[in-house]
Formats: structure tokens, C-alpha cells, sequence
């Protein structure tokens, strides 16, 4: 007959592991990614509220110095320590560099000479690009289920896009191509950190790859800073800056980092077209942008081709 000293540990282990069961659903790629998206296609309104009230630079460096330094606290906590791998420094400060002050300068300097349709639209090429790249460099496994996943999404794309109007002419056309750079930053970017995969924890990754790619920007905006009279700062701008560091950075970072080692870059950044999609749908009721029907087939096409490539 067991004693109850004997039953208890039985119990409290069947506990434990139904718990890690629930959490590994609740933090599946699927859900997490969800969540990157909602968070990133809500950024884009913040980051306008904010900027009325803070400069394209000052603001950039705020944002990334308050993710840099909450991801190294977090990583401190969480691990230790906050010491790079061993012969990480060198790929860690370049991916840093490139995933976040260079990518971070040519989006936001493309933004401001091109509209906001044809930069959206732009970014959203990512998951091609990052395909493309990886076939050629052998690190990602391209399947016909990725390929119709891709055209699908990207044909869900164009469609929502076209309906919020794109315009090119050679007044754009210094934007576009700064932000078709920022594309290319940010493969470099996701391609480097899967190579990384099984030899640093997303969260170390993460907070060294934002550590190394902050000075630049913290450079860049202590003139802007020393400008701003922070006590005429209004709320939503403060409430800005918490949004796109905590959440937009420093979460999504993190979630889009370990989803990148878990199931390959392509099949991370194909979320990513469903963001001008977000993007519509929080417009509708907060600028009054009323989304059209043939959006609604965008979005079917958008989803058709996530599902598709997550198979």
C-alpha cells in the first residue's frame, strides 16, 4: 500500500508537466507570432503619436535605450550573467549594427521621402527576400508548400496595398529604395541570428544584438535630446515610447528571435505580411479608414499563404 508521501511527489509531477504542456501551447510559434503582429501593426500608430512630439533620431534613441536596457536587466535576471558567447562578439556586434542602427536609419530616412503605402508594401517583400537568401545560402529549407505560401500571401498583399494606395514616380523613388536597403539589413539580420541557433539562448541573442546596435542611435539622437523640453511632452507620447520599447522591441524582439531558431527564418517573417492587414483594421476605428471589400480578399489570400507555408 503507497503512503501518501509516496502518491504526493506523483501528483505534484503530473501537475507540473500538465502545466509545461499548457505553456508550450500558450507559447506555441503560431500564437506567439500572432501576437508579434498585432503588437507591430498597433506600432505604427503609436510611433505617428509619438513623433509629434519627439524628432525621428531623439525618439529612436530613447526607444532602443530603454529596450537595451530592460533586455540586459531581464537577461541578467534570467541567466546570470549579461557576458557574450564565446566568439560571439564580432557576428553579435554586427548583427546589431545592421539589424538595428543601419536598419533602423534607412527605414525610418526612406519613410520620410516616400509614402507610407509603398513603404509598407516594401517591408512586407521580406519573407521573399529571406527566402531567396537562405536557399542560396543552404540554411533554409525551401519547399513547394513555402513557395505557394509565398505567392498567396504576397497576392494578399498587393491586394490590400492597392486598395490603400500606392504611388510611384520619381519623387518616391529615393524613399523606396532606402527602405528596399532596410529589407536587406533586416535578412541579414534574421538569416545571422539562425546561424546562431543552439548556441545562444533568443533572450542573449536579443539583448546583445540591441545592446550592440544602440550607441549608434543614442549617438545620433543626444542633439535632438538635449532640444526637447520633456516636461511639454504630452502623455500619449510617453505612453508611445513604453509601447514601442517594451512591447514593439523588447517582446516581439524576443518572441520573433526564438520563433526564428524554433521554425527557420522564412517561416517567421511570412507573419509579417499579415501586419499591413493589422494595420487596416486598427485604422478603421481609430482614423476612420474604412476597409474596403476587396481587402477582406487580401486578408483571406494572407492567411491562405501563412497556412500554407506553416504546414
Amino acid at each position: 500500500m503507497k503512503s501518501s508521501s509516496d502518491v504526493m511527489p506523483a501528483a505534484v509531477s503530473e501537475a507540473t508537466t500538465a502545466d509545461s504542456a499548457k505553456w508550450s501551447r500558450l507559447a506555441s510559434p503560431d500564437l506567439t507570432m500572432c501576437l508579434v503582429v498585432l503588437i507591430w501593426g498597433g506600432n505604427f500608430a503609436a510611433v505617428k503619436l509619438t513623433l509629434q512630439d519627439l524628432g525621428t533620431l531623439p525618439f529612436l534613441a530613447v526607444r532602443f535605450g530603454v529596450a537595451a536596457i530592460l533586455l540586459l536587466v531581464l537577461l541578467r535576471w534570467r541567466e546570470g550573467d549579461c557576458r557574450f558567447p564565446t566568439g560571439s562578439f564580432w557576428p553579435f556586434l554586427g548583427f546589431g549594427v545592421i539589424g538595428n542602427t543601419v536598419y533602423q536609419l534607412l527605414f525610418i530616412t526612406g519613410l520620410v521621402h516616400t509614402t507610407s503605402a509603398n513603404s509598407a508594401a516594401i517591408l512586407t517583400t521580406t519573407p521573399v527576400v529571406v527566402a531567396l537568401a537562405g536557399g542560396l545560402l543552404g540554411t533554409e529549407k525551401i519547399r513547394r508548400t513555402t513557395w505557394l505560401g509565398l505567392a498567396l500571401a504576397m497576392g494578399g498583399i498587393a491586394t490590400v496595398m492597392s486598395a490603400r494606395g500606392l504611388a510611384l514616380s520619381a519623387q518616391t523613388m529615393t524613399g523606396d529604395l532606402l527602405v528596399l536597403s532596410s529589407v536587406f539589413c533586416w535578412t541579414a539580420y534574421v538569416l545571422g541570428i539562425r546561424a546562431w541557433a543552439g548556441r545562444s539562448s533568443a533572450l542573449r541573442t536579443t539583448a546583445l544584438t540591441t545592446l550592440t546596435g544602440t550607441p549608434g542611435l543614442v549617438l545620433l539622437g543626444l542633439p535632438g535630446l538635449w532640444r526637447i523640453d520633456w516636461f511639454q511632452v504630452r502623455g500619449v507620447a510617453y505612453a508611445g515610447i513604453v509601447y514601442s520599447s517594451v512591447l514593439a522591441l523588447v517582446i516581439c524582439y524576443l518572441l520573433y528571435n526564438r520563433n526564428v531558431k524554433l521554425i527557420g527564418g522564412v517561416r517567421t517573417t511570412i507573419y509579417g505580411c499579415a501586419i499591413p492587414l493589422v494595420a487596416t483594421l486598427i485604422a478603421w476605428p481609430v482614423l476612420g479608414e474604412r476597409p474596403v471589400w476587396w481587402q477582406a480578399i487580401g486578408a483571406l489570400l494572407i492567411i491562405a499563404g501563412v497556412l500554407v507555408t506553416r504546414r
